[in-house]
Parts: structure tokens; C-alpha cells; sequence
């Protein structure tokens, strides 16, 4: 005869549980700002690794960045050869231009006019690196140019683009080169100040949908205000020069004042500022 005592002990031992607190195993996503000091370390990290990066791999990212920037001519002139120019038209295609800065930032291809934020932040707390830096602005500007020239070779020289969007982006080139040394040289400030700040703003971002955000407004003033960028611009500009409507010495006349502008915005309005709000200067 089995007592209940022994058919108690006959049933399997339960098996510890395997339940874990959800909170421990799925942590709630991070929603806190960012403090000054903490997005100045996140740029100072990403820094020192573009730093360490070499010369070949900087210039596949360069030529990759500048391709990939005629994204922003392609839009808008597309944009404008469908609803012609003028007006409020413009408007509507310059809803296109940040395209280029989006799949180049969110790609982490090398992007010159970023690089007058990251580097040069790290160059202000330690000034060793000032010859690495200028190594890194010499590669990335000159595969960026290069990455421009390929791309208005393959814009201009091919038969890629509908006739009407390669008028339209030839266009767009005559209209960026023009206008005064004085006006490209502050356009290009203002230019540059605005990628700075879209660098320094997406390091203090949690998520992509928020750099995504950050990149597409601001890069849509710089379309829609048509400041200079001595990137995205030279894809136009270039492929102008492709087409004969600007001569080569006009395109190097624009580059002079915008770059110099671009890197006075970058270095000066922004990495110098938000440098002096975490550290002495």
C-alpha cells in the first residue's frame, strides 16, 4: 500500500523556472538627452577612429561619399524636369536634395565638410593631432572632388539621364558657380556651419529615424537656400563643365571661396563653439 507521503515523492521534481524579469532581459530604450560633455566624448571617440583609418581606406570612402552626393543634383534636377522650374516648383525639388547626405552620413562614407567637426574638436583638446587632421582633410576633400568628377562624367558623358534631367542638373550647375567671391565665400559659411551642426546634432542622436530626421532638415535648408557646399555642389557644377556651359577655371573660381567658407562655418561656428561649452579654451 503506498501512503500519500510516497506518491508525493514519486511526481518529477519541478524544473527551476526559466521566466526572467522582462525589464532584465529587454532594458527600456535609452530616452535621455544626451549631455554637452557626452556628446562631445562620443565626437572625440569617433574621431580618433577616423584618425587611425588608412590612406587607402579613406580614399574608397572619399570616392565613395562624392559619387554618391550627385544623389542631391539628380533629385532636384529630376524633380524640375518634371514640374519645370520656377516658383514654387523649386520648392517641391529641393524636398529631394538631402537624398545625397542622407545615404552618405547614414552610410558612414567620408564626407569632407563633416571633418571640420569631428577632427578638429579632438585637435582642439590635443594639438598633436593637427598633422593627422590635415592628412585626413588632404585625402577625403580630394576623393570627395574626385568622387564629384566621376559622377558628372557619368551624368554627362553617358546617356544615364533623360535629356530634360540632364538640362535641368547643367542648370542647376550654372546657378550654384554663380554670384561674387564675397557671396560664395559667406554661402559657403553658412554651408558648412549647417553640416557641422547635422554632425555634431546626429552624435546625439539615439536612433536612426532621429538622425534621419536631423540630416533631412537641415540639409534642406542648405538645398532650398542654396548655400554652397563644396561637395554636393561640385557634382553639378562639374557636370556643367562636362557639358560646356561652364569652362573648367569657372568650377575652381566657385571651390576657392565655398571650401574656404565651409571650413570657417564648420571649424569656427560650430566645433570651436561646442568645444568652448564643455571645455577652457
Amino acid at each position: 500500500m503506498i501512503t500519500d507521503s510516497e506518491s508525493l515523492k514519486s511526481l518529477p521534481t519541478p524544473l527551476p523556472s526559466t521566466k526572467t524579469n522582462s525589464s532584465t532581459a529587454n532594458p527600456p530604450p535609452e530616452t535621455r538627452r544626451l549631455t554637452a560633455n557626452e556628446i562631445f566624448e562620443a565626437a572625440i571617440k569617433n574621431a580618433r577612429a577616423e584618425l587611425r583609418r588608412s590612406g587607402r581606406k579613406l580614399t574608397f570612402s572619399g570616392l565613395a561619399g562624392g559619387i554618391t552626393m550627385g544623389l542631391t543634383g539628380i533629385g532636384v534636377a529630376s524633380v524640375r524636369a518634371f514640374l519645370g522650374p520656377g516658383g514654387w516648383h523649386d520648392l517641391v525639388s529641393y524636398l529631394i536634395y538631402p537624398i545625397g547626405f542622407i545615404a552618405v552620413i547614414i552610410g558612414r562614407a567620408q564626407l569632407f565638410t563633416e571633418n571640420t567637426l569631428y577632427p578638429v574638436i579632438l585637435v582642439f583638446d590635443e594639438r598633436r593631432h593637427v598633422m593627422r587632421t590635415l592628412r585626413l582633410w588632404v585625402i577625403v576633400f580630394s576623393a570627395n572632388v574626385a568622387g564629384a568628377f566621376l559622377f558628372a562624367m557619368l551624368a554627362a558623358k553617358s546617356p544615364a539621364l533623360r535629356p530634360e534631367v540632364l538640362t535641368e542638373l547643367v542648370r542647376l550647375g550654372g546657378e550654384a558657380a554663380s554670384g561674387t567671391m564675397a557671396h560664395l565665400f559667406w554661402s559657403g559659411v553658412i554651408g558648412g556651419w549647417l553640416i557641422a551642426l547635422v554632425a555634431w546634432t546626429v552624435t546625439a542622436s539615439h536612433w536612426t529615424i532621429g538622425q534621419l530626421t536631423i540630416i533631412y532638415l537641415f540639409t534642406f535648408v542648405v538645398g532650398a537656400g542654396r548655400f554652397a557646399h563644396c561637395i554636393a555642389s561640385s557634382c553639378e557644377i562639374l557636370a556643367s563643365v562636362m557639358r560646356g556651359a561652364i569652362p573648367f577655371s569657372g568650377y575652381l573660381r566657385w571651390l576657392a571661396p565655398a571650401t574656404l567658407g565651409n571650413i570657417c562655418g564648420g571649424v569656427l561656428i560650430v566645433s570651436l563653439l561646442n568645444y568652448g561649452q564643455v571645455k577652457e579654451i
